[in-house]
């Protein structure tokens, strides 16, 4: 079974080399440019869905993405009741598309 940790050097090895990380606004920050991007504008290009084997707290979702300026990059959140506000709406409009 794949881990996070295989599955971002997956994502880096395809291209997907810079992080994206959500803004208390709801918009994603490239960590190469800087550029802040609504989510629903970006394209997605893969997801990956962990869930912990007996504790609900251990899921997470990593999502290869590419911002309007070109830069592909990775998000990853964790996701259910523990989940930050910003990674929540982030998710949320992720889902939009």
């Amino acid at each position: 079974m794949e881990t996070l940790t295989d599955a971002m050097a997956r994502l880096r090895a395809d291209g997907y080399r810079n992080d994206f990380s959500a803004t208390g606004d709801g918009r994603l920050r490239c960590s190469a440019c800087g550029a802040l991007e609504r989510p629903e504008d970006m394209s997605i290009h893969a997801t990956v869905r962990f869930e912990g084997d007996s504790n609900p707290d251990d899921e997470m979702i990593l999502v290869a993405v590419v911002c309007g300026g070109g830069c592909r990059g990775q998000y990853s959140a964790a996701f259910g009741s523990d989940t930050p506000p910003e990674d929540a709406e982030v998710l949320r409009r992720l889902g939009r598309r």
